[in-house]
């Protein structure tokens, strides 16, 4: 979709426009009711935009960085999370927590190939210290998002609460195309596979969302939260096939140590 001139608010405004019309099919379906506690208000549209913001992010990041690249250096949420809520007044990171962050990291500077970069920054492009600044903003404001709904917004349904976070991000995206924030975020695809591209994120998007939501409560996250890291996998796979983006074998590596660290740090204690 990106590669056939589909604007980056465009891309976000579809795929949430898409994921709230289900969201709230399932809403009626489920005859619950628009009951919100006293004082939530301000934390649920902060969570709304942080999720806006991480959208944004994530996807200016694929646009200038492969796609396993950019979903890895999101899927360090986790670590921002623990520290966020440390340094808010939660419990501290146990050590085994703290060295299987220092692994994500290490992790991290392999796949970025950080010691050829600073040898030939020119070797991997203009663009990839700005994406991988994108890709660090996406998991630094979905770990915000995680830290509010978390400590802020217990007593809201879960159905309410994805509701009126994706009304939140639409109503976002068209008051930052209205009033042109991103130069050419309104663009419209300039061909059939840009359209295509984009009904594709629109509805992969939807699905997934509400699949997720469906099955979440039905789980016991404990045990299966590392479900949620096949993401990064998935890319990679599907980066090749569809994409043509390759890693090299030692990317491939740190790729692995950085999955591996986030799915044991989701099922240790903090």
């Amino acid at each position: 979709a990106f590669d056939n001139g589909t604007g980056l608010l465009l891309a976000v405004l579809v795929r949430s426009a898409t994921a709230l019309l289900i969201l709230s099919v399932l809403f009626v379906w489920q005859r619950k009711r628009l009951r919100f506690p006293r004082g939530a208000g301000r934390w649920q549209l902060l969570t709304g935009l942080m999720v806006a913001i991480q959208s944004l992010c994530l996807y200016s990041a694929v646009a200038r960085i492969p796609v396993v690249v950019a979903l890895l250096l999101m899927n360090t949420f986790p670590i921002m999370l623990a520290l966020l809520t440390w340094a808010l007044g939660g419990p501290r990171p146990t050590l085994r927590a703290t060295l299987i962050m220092a692994g994500i990291l290490v992790g991290l500077v392999v796949v970025l190939d950080v010691p050829a970069w600073f040898n030939s920054p020119q070797a991997l492009g203009p663009e990839w210290p700005t994406g991988v600044a994108f890709g660090l903003g996406a998991a630094a404001a979905f770990a915000v998002a995680l830290w509010t709904t978390e400590h802020h917004l217990g007593q809201v349904g879960s159905t309410l609460r994805s509701l009126l976070t994706m009304l939140t991000v639409l109503a976002a995206m068209m008051v930052a195309g209205a009033l042109q924030l991103v130069p050419g975020g309104m663009a419209l695809p300039v061909s059939t596979a840009g359209w295509v591209g984009l009904t594709a994120l629109a509805l992969l998007y939807a699905v997934g969302f509400s699949v997720l939501f469906i099955s979440v409560p039905r789980l016991e996250m404990s045990r299966n939260a590392p479900v949620m890291n096949i993401e990064p996998v998935a890319s990679l796979l599907l980066g090749y096939l569809v994409l043509g983006q390759m890693l090299s074998g030692t990317q491939l590596v740190g790729g692995a140590i950085v999955v591996a660290g986030v799915v044991v740090l989701s099922i240790s204690p903090r």
